[in-house]
């Protein structure tokens, strides 16, 4: 426990590499999202990141046996969440700028906040209902020029709808993590999430896989080890800063897929983005504010 208190700056740094390794994941899956399948993207990322993992897991003499569980049922709802998520959020990356998808990911945190109300009975409080107004107004923001009459983009409100849904799926999958953290090792939580994400990649197959050419492989393993070592860091960031300390530089995150858009794709940053990413990430900051704030009652 030491180290969360004497280590804090490591923790930031560690949470800022994740950031980081997590736009790679993201820039890795974009570049190739328009040739390959959904379902390939989603396999080849999940059994690439297992590398990291299981190397994590023995290094920290957590594999094998730190996979051993009572709650099977438990995971594997939590990580059918996860999964679908996955699948909702790369589908989503297809269709939209790497910031926008990354935008409207930082609905989770609020998402989650307002699904512990119901799911575990927490109290609704003015924070969570700010959190969540400021949210969704950001959401309609980004949407603004179809609701408005402007013309219909289809293929971007599909995106946007499938972001939505991706967000909505790991909040009930982060609520599950809470739930399972209670008596499971977080290695066994990311494992069985990277096995079902695995499983359900395979069972596209039928829908059709390609040969990738070399570019693609590439990218299929720079997505997968990205993700693998950005959990990683991020998981490790937690043990040495409180959440509370972390918690400003969840929203430095988005930085680095918009210099991706701008630098690498040549995307130029839409005017809702540019309205939307204040209401988004001050929902996501007011959220995070109502753990501070009880941090401090509780110190």
């Amino acid at each position: 426990m030491s180290d969360v208190k004497d280590r804090p700056m490591y923790g930031i740094g560690l949470r800022v590499l994740s950031g980081l390794l997590f736009a790679g994941m993201f820039i890795s899956v974009k570049a190739i999202s328009a040739d390959v399948p959904l379902g390939e993207l989603v396999f080849f990322r999940s059994f690439f990141a297992l590398i990291p993992l299981v190397i994590f897991l023995w290094i920290r003499c957590e594999f094998p046996g730190g996979l051993a569980t009572k709650r099977p049922l438990d995971h594997v709802l939590r990580a059918s969440f996860g999964a679908i998520a996955l699948f909702t959020s790369f589908a989503a990356l297809a269709r939209l700028n790497i910031a926008e998808a990354s935008l409207l990911a930082q609905l989770s945190p609020i998402l989650t906040a307002l699904a512990a109300v119901v799911l575990l009975s927490e109290r609704l409080t003015i924070w969570r209902v700010g959190g969540l107004a400021l949210g969704f107004a950001g959401v309609v923001a980004l949407v603004w020029p179809e609701l408005s009459g402007g013309a219909l983009e289809r293929t971007r409100l599909i995106g946007i709808g499938l972001g939505l849904i991706s967000a909505v799926l790991a909040a009930l999958a982060l609520i599950m993590v809470r739930s399972l953290n209670r008596t499971e090792s977080p290695g066994a939580i990311a494992f069985y999430f990277v096995i079902a994400s695995m499983i359900g990649g395979v069972i596209s197959i039928p829908w059709g896989w390609i040969m990738p050419d070399v570019f693609m492989l590439v990218c299929l393993v720079l997505a997968g080890l990205f993700g693998g070592f950005a959990h990683i860091a991020m998981t490790l960031s937690f043990r040495y800063a409180e959440a509370s300390r972390l918690a400003p530089f969840e929203y430095l995150t988005l930085l680095w897929p918009l210099l991706a858009d701008v630098f690498l794709f040549r995307l130029p940053i839409s005017t809702t983005f540019v309205l939307a990413a204040p209401l988004v990430l001050a929902g996501a900051a007011v959220a995070a504010g109502e753990g501070r704030r009880l941090g401090k009652l509780g110190a």
